[in-house]
């Protein structure tokens, strides 16, 4: 809930005049009043843990926060002005005066701090949103006729409270520790923002005419079932999924041949599921600024320009990505290259047999086949390499 900015901390009462601080064009720019419906409050006490004491002007004050500061922070978080209602807690005076103590002791500059606040509401409330709509409205509805759903909630929400709250502080920690030891390991301090990374996008081919097709129940299963497959192979594989945009997932991998990986066994296993469209891919290699956990730069635009190019059921990459594939000996550098290989594993197997009667796997994970050269909107022109698999995939 955000603070109306238009008092000082100087202790006066609130003014009712217009607030001095006008709203940024894409932040809340209304006033949205606190429910009074004794339900809504009782699980709001319930779920917050406190009861509703102060105004927005008084939880600065008691935090010891300007009005100023306390409005930017309640903005970034991600919550909708509430005038001077009496609609704060005990937990919103002591959010406030961690965030301000942070930066009083120096540990988070004034901005960084505000970023804290807008990464961890934007990651929460979506997080909140998929719990309300995707899990407790359906264990809410009424086990008995004649039970309402007010009668269900409450105790329902009592006994997963604690244990959701558990949960979420484990995966949260297990993701910040994965976050930090990525970052320890960079070769010097430039890159642990701007980073070399394997950046892929993968798209459903023609889910624009599915969705006049399909009903919305059917296409929400759909994009469901791509997402979940999606994060799973991501996340089995070494990569981090970016973010979902229902029919397209961005990932990233520290390696080329991790991206590589991915991106087949993604057409893989969407080849393989006859309820989904085909898939396309477009991976790019290069350096990437990360924020608040996306990716953004000339590499990641280029990535979504192979994806929108690539045929469907196949894997576009640019020349950066296919170099680094080679030089780390993933993919051959030519066709000379793999012939003289091939010749090579013939000759151990006439001297050393072949094991069970398996042909010989190739020494390479991928083949490269260079496509034509084609300018790309803002980019130039770019020369795509068509990625395949070499032998079995591996386990």
């Amino acid at each position: 809930m955000t603070v109306d900015d238009t008092n000082s901390d100087d202790g006066a009462e609130p003014s009712s005049g217009p607030s001095v601080h006008s709203t940024p064009h894409h932040e809340v720019d209304h006033t949205a009043e606190p429910t009074d419906d004794p339900l809504a409050i009782r699980l709001e006490s319930l779920i917050l843990g406190a009861d509703r004491r102060y105004t927005p002007f008084q939880a600065a004050r008691t935090a010891g926060v300007s009005m100023d500061l306390a409005s930017r922070f309640w903005r970034a978080m991600g919550f909708a002005d509430i005038g001077q209602a009496k609609a704060l807690t005990e937990a919103d005076v002591l959010a406030l005066r961690r965030l301000a103590g942070l930066v009083e002791a120096g540990l988070l500059s004034e901005p960084m701090a505000i970023q804290v606040a807008r990464s961890t509401g934007q990651t929460t409330a979506r997080l909140a949103e998929w719990q309300i709509d995707s899990f407790l409205e359906g264990l809410t509805e009424p086990p008995e006729p004649g039970m309402t759903r007010t009668e269900v909630t409450y105790p329902l929400i009592e006994l997963l409270l604690p244990e959701l709250q558990e949960f979420l502080v484990y995966v949260w920690r297990r993701q910040l520790a994965a976050a930090t030891g990525r970052v320890v390991q960079a070769a010097d301090d430039e890159e642990m923002v701007d980073r070399r990374l394997a950046v892929g996008f993968a798209d459903l081919v023609g889910f624009t005419r599915l969705t006049r097709r399909l009903e919305e129940e059917e296409l929400g299963e759909l994009v469901e079932a791509f997402e979940t497959t999606s994060a799973d192979l991501v996340a089995a594989h070494g990569g981090r999924l970016i973010k979902t945009l229902g029919d397209e997932v961005l990932f990233a991998a520290d390696d080329a041949g991790t991206a590589g990986e991915i991106a087949l066994r993604l057409v893989e296993a969407m080849a393989q599921d006859t309820t989904m469209p085909a898939l396309r891919v477009g991976i790019a290699f290069g350096t990437v600024t990360t924020r608040m956990g996306d990716v953004f730069g000339t590499t990641v635009n280029l990535a979504s320009r192979l994806t929108s190019i690539a045929p469907k059921d196949a894997v576009l990459v640019d020349g950066a990505f296919a170099a680094e594939l080679i030089r780390n000996g993933d993919a051959p550098a030519s066709e000379a290259e793999e012939a003289a290989a091939a010749a090579e594993r013939a000759r151990l197997v006439e001297i050393q047999g072949r094991p069970d009667g398996e042909p010989p796997l190739s020494t390479y994970r991928f083949g490269l086949q260079p496509m034509w050269q084609r300018p790309v909107r803002g980019l130039g022109v770019v020369e795509p390499w068509l990625l395949a698999r070499r032998g079995k995939p591996s386990t």
